[in-house]
């Protein structure tokens, strides 16, 4: 099962996906959205912006994924996920953070991919504990990659600080 946590800018790595800790909208934002945003280039918001709508300004719901090209980025594709906002714990944000992962993988595998890296989902604006974050992100992971190893598995954290939490959950599971 091969997870491993790398400090580095999420946008300069060739993979088969890198997933953009995205808002409902899946229309651009701040921190990783935002860096995804500006590095694939403009295709990128025009292919969000055909992806269908679930709601009024909503074409990802909390927990569920959509796939697009990479566009300019080394990636072959962008999978973007909206993790939960963190609301002190009581409100199924460590189920839907589980599902942000698990749908993340699935469209990996749909799109016959082998390699992803994810952010830090929901661990910057949205205040999710970075260490509860992690331990959620480790756990669904590894059950994920249970039967699979032929997937390799990159946490890309953006700080040194953010690598050794994630590091942390890697080595105590």
């Amino acid at each position: 099962m091969p997870i491993k946590a790398i400090t580095a800018d999420i946008t300069t790595l060739r993979m088969d996906a890198i997933v953009n800790a995205a808002n409902p909208s899946l229309l651009g934002g701040g921190g990783v959205d935002g860096a995804i945003h500006r590095a694939a280039g403009p295709a990128l918001l025009e292919a969000c912006r055909a992806l269908p709508e679930s709601a009024p300004g909503m074409r990802c719901p909390t927990g569920e994924a959509r796939i697009t090209a990479g566009f300019a980025l080394p990636a072959r594709h962008v999978i973007h996920t909206v993790g939960p906002i963190w609301h002190g714990g009581g409100h199924d944000e460590a189920w839907l953070l589980e599902r942000c992962y698990r749908n993340a993988m699935r469209l990996l595998r749909e799109h016959a991919g082998h390699t992803i890296a994810f952010p830090a989902i929901s661990c910057g604006v949205y205040g999710y504990p970075s260490a509860l974050a992690a331990a959620v992100a480790v756990y669904a992971l590894h059950d994920e990659l249970a039967d699979d190893a032929a997937t390799e598995v990159t946490l890309c954290c953006f700080s040194d600080a953010m690598r050794a939490v994630f590091q942390h959950a890697l080595d105590t599971k």
